[in-house]
């Protein structure tokens, strides 16, 4: 899998991978923002044969940072693209002098929380009704770099 830095270019294979993740998927504007006007913002894409198949994002302020999405096609789901993009992620955030990474799972998202304890995040809270589609509650996780 080759990784690389999100342009803008890559804004509709993102979203058909957002849309086939999520029940409340990002917009497109959202994805625009993002690549556009947000200085903050750093997501990376994984391709297959140039195929966008996984993308993972964050914003990073000053030295800490929080991971706003990471999703994988379902079709390329259990073969480790999202562990090795978010390995990827992690280390780009140390060499960018992040130190504390935050982030929001869902309760019922085990897979994702085996994947974030496995880089070292550990749960800090939980945020009530967190999720506007069910009002699932979030759990807080947080891993010093």
């Amino acid at each position: 899998m080759l990784i690389r830095r999100m342009t803008a270019d890559d804004i509709e294979q993102v979203l058909a991978i957002e849309h086939q993740s999520f029940t409340v998927p990002w917009s497109r504007d959202s994805f625009v923002f993002e690549m556009t006007q947000n200085d903050s913002s750093v997501y990376f894409v994984g391709e297959i044969g140039g195929e966008i198949v996984c993308y993972c994002g964050a914003w990073f302020v000053l030295d800490q940072a929080t991971i706003t999405n990471i999703a994988v096609l379902p079709s390329y789901r259990g073969q480790k693209l999202g562990d090795t993009l978010f390995h990827h992620m992690l280390d780009y955030a140390k060499k960018a002098g992040i130190h504390q990474l935050s982030l929001e799972v869902r309760v019922s998202n085990l897979a994702a929380q085996r994947l974030y304890k496995k880089h070292g995040f550990t749960f800090g809270g939980t945020r009530k009704g967190y999720y506007s589609d069910n009002l699932e509650d979030a759990y807080v996780m947080w891993v010093e770099l």
